[in-house]
């Protein structure tokens, strides 16, 4: 007889929870599922997504993708079409806007100017640029260095426009350009001048004006005395003048120059007066047959003498630029200069910036190579010729095509430095598209085809950036 056996029972008879000797354990359940892959579908065959909805991306995508569309992408459309169009913007007449940029010679002063700022401006920054990084790396206070190169970033091109503005007045006690230039002009020429000067225009008087050169109205010879008598200066100008003496007697020629004016009136007009003071530093020539045979110039009380002349008769003479100006440096904001000065505050407001970057790329370099270079015996200019410049090229690179399309807009720099009589010179193309369209011009038709023709220029170039920045990325 059979024992009955309570409870559920396993398949093959054997209870539910009986023992039935050793046997394998069951494989654990894994703590991490394997992760699913996009699209892949649950057990219910609902389809499975990494990320946010579709519907959530576009929400937060709308506002961006509105602000694109109303400040770039329907500017950009309305400038096409505008462009095509007359000033008034009833009439139709297609390309001929963008046919007047090519034949109208301001545009295409201002299309030549653009050429000059394109190779000239991201050049230099780019090449000063390097330098500047190269040489933070081996010189103390590099911080410092670097802080006050980055420093002109921190102003506006407005607030550079009026600075150099004033560093380029032509005035040497108002320009610190030309302060510079006449001091260091001063240092190796002499800036003596009188300008203003002349002789008495009477048949009294010893001396007249040929040619713009002072000269003695009889000739003279050796042992003779020569008395030029001058007037037409400000008496304030010579107040530190020695007095003006007669010259000595002796063998050759000898005189004095002098300012024939006494302060308050009074004295004896063709002779020298103890108030009378002295012309120092003036060039005299004693002229012979229209050769000059021998020069001199006046010493502090106005004498001066030609020693060694042989026998015969001269003139006289005081070359003219002995009344010129005197050198008061250049004239940077005229129409011949304007553009160099232009791009001379643009390189001072930029060149940190490309610093910079290219200090950035320059730690990045790796230095085994550079020592290596060194031990192998190559000098620093080779190091930096061959090692440095090569790895440094993709940031060489960036700097300089961000700097062309940079300066392909420039606008504010010229409109502020360039006085208003050498704007014409100085222009350039997004200047002139404002002054055509907004400026006192009226005409939106051609400064919409001005603004098209600008964006064509520019997005080669960007486009350049962008696949060399995903390549980079890649």
């Amino acid at each position: 007889m059979t024992e009955r056996l309570d409870g559920p029972q396993a398949p093959g008879g054997i209870p539910a929870g009986a023992s039935t000797g050793p046997s394998e354990p069951l494989p654990a359940e894994p703590l991490l599922a394997e992760p699913r892959s996009a699209g892949a579908a649950h057990a219910d065959g609902i389809p499975h997504r990494l990320g946010p909805s579709p519907k959530a991306a576009a929400l937060f995508l709308a506002p961006a993708v509105l602000l694109l569309g109303a400040w770039v992408i329907y500017p950009i459309i309305y400038s096409i079409y505008r462009s095509l169009f007359d000033s008034s913007g009833n009439r139709f007449v297609g390309l001929g806007n963008y046919g007047s940029i090519f034949t109208d010679s301001a545009t295409l002063t201002t299309i030549r100017n653009n050429v000059i700022w394109v190779v000239v401006a991201p050049l230099i920054v780019t090449v000063l640029g390097l330098i500047f990084a190269v040489l933070t790396e081996r010189i103390r206070w590099a911080t410092a260095f670097k802080l006050i190169l980055f420093m002109p970033m921190a102003v506006s091109l407005l607030a550079a426009g009026v600075i150099f503005r004033l560093v380029y007045e032509q005035d040497p006690d108002k320009g610190v350009a030309n302060a510079v230039i006449t001091t260091v002009h001063d240092t190796f020429s002499s800036s003596a001048g009188y300008p203003g000067a002349r002789p008495r225009e009477n048949d009294q008087a010893p001396a007249v004006i040929r040619g713009g050169a002072v000269v003695t109205r009889q000739q003279v010879q050796p042992g003779q005395p020569v008395l030029i008598p001058l007037v037409g200066l400000n008496q304030d100008t010579v107040k530190d003048a020695a007095p003006a003496k007669a010259a000595s007697g002796g063998d050759g020629v000898g005189g004095t120059v002098w300012l024939d004016v006494v302060r308050g009136g009074g004295g004896t007009l063709n002779q020298i007066d103890p108030q009378e003071k002295g012309l120092a530093g003036i060039t005299v020539e004693a002229v012979s047959g229209g050769a000059v045979k021998a020069t001199a110039e006046t010493a502090a009380d106005g004498t001066f003498r030609f020693a060694g002349l042989p026998s015969g008769t001269y003139e006289v003479r005081l070359p003219q630029s002995n009344f010129a100006a005197p050198f008061n440096g250049l004239s940077w904001l005229g129409p011949a200069l304007i553009t160099p000065a232009i791009i001379g505050a643009y390189i001072w407001v930029w060149a940190g910036f490309a610093m910079v970057l290219i200090a950035a790329g320059l730690a990045a370099v790796p230095r085994d190579a550079l020592e290596a270079a060194r031990i192998d015996g190559a000098t620093e200019w080779q190091v930096f010729r061959r090692i440095t410049v090569p790895l440094l090229a993709p940031v060489l690179l960036v700097v300089f095509v961000t700097m062309v399309i940079n300066v392909l807009k420039v606008f504010d720099l010229v409109f502020i430095i360039a006085p208003g009589s050498v704007q014409p010179q100085a222009n350039v193309i997004a200047l002139e598209m404002w002054r055509v369209s907004f400026g006192g011009g009226g005409n939106q038709g051609m400064g919409s085809a001005l603004a098209v023709f600008l964006l064509v220029l520019v997005l080669p170039f960007m486009i350049f950036n962008i696949r060399r920045f995903r390549r980079d990325e890649a």
